[in-house]
């Protein structure tokens, strides 16, 4: 009788079994298996961005995808990369939290830093000036090939503190980038990373 009644309590037990294992197969084969490397490519190597808006005009115009190479970020931010990012790189970022500038409204009214793209322009310890619609940096006028060519709004004389950079859009007509003229110089921990070629050009309309 007792046999019989091990018997009898091992039948119920069955279909949790098989429900376990199938828990099991599911977090092992998708979840750690297709999941889990996708979050890691994405989070710490690459992946893609869309531009919206004209701010980087003509180097990359709205609509435009492009890669963001994310490992550089992450090099710096673990002392293996403390050359990153260099001059004229362009990166991809959360403009300083606290700015009125550095937010907007999204659905149901809350409000949002969101992901802007610019080019380093400074680095920790440069003097930055804007002066007759050209930029100066430690006194010495820069040659900006990849700018709309036309003068912007001037800036006086910044000096970009430690750990951050000082960031300006290509498109230098008045009013069409929001960078750090308006809420001043990028943290290195509010950087994503810095942005590749294009793969996909938007047609101009």
């Amino acid at each position: 009788m007792s046999t019989d009644h091990a018997s009898d309590a091992s039948t119920p037990a069955a279909p949790a079994g098989r429900s376990r294992s199938a828990a099991v197969t599911f977090l092992r084969e998708w979840v750690l298996g297709a999941a889990l490397p996708i979050w890691l490519v994405a989070t710490f190597l690459v992946m893609f961005a869309r531009v919206d808006g004209t701010s980087m005009n003509p180097t990359y115009e709205s609509g435009d995808r492009l890669i963001l190479w994310k490992l550089p970020r992450w090099l710096h931010a673990w002392g293996l990369r403390p050359d990153w990012p260099r001059r004229g790189d362009v990166v991809v970022f959360k403009a300083p939290p606290g700015h009125p500038e550095s937010y907007e409204t999204g659905p149901l009214g809350l409000r949002y830093r969101p992901y802007l793209i610019k080019r380093v322009v400074g680095l920790p310890g440069d003097r930055i000036e804007v002066r007759g619609g050209l930029l100066y940096r430690n006194g010495e006028r820069v040659a900006e090939s990849y700018t709309t060519g036309e003068a912007g709004r001037d800036e006086p004389p910044v000096t970009v503190p430690p750990r951050h950079v000082f960031v300006m859009g290509d498109n230098r007509r008045l009013g069409e980038s929001v960078d750090s003229r308006d809420f001043g110089p990028v943290r290195d921990e509010d950087m994503a990373g810095m942005a590749g070629p294009r793969f996909w050009h938007a047609p101009s309309e």
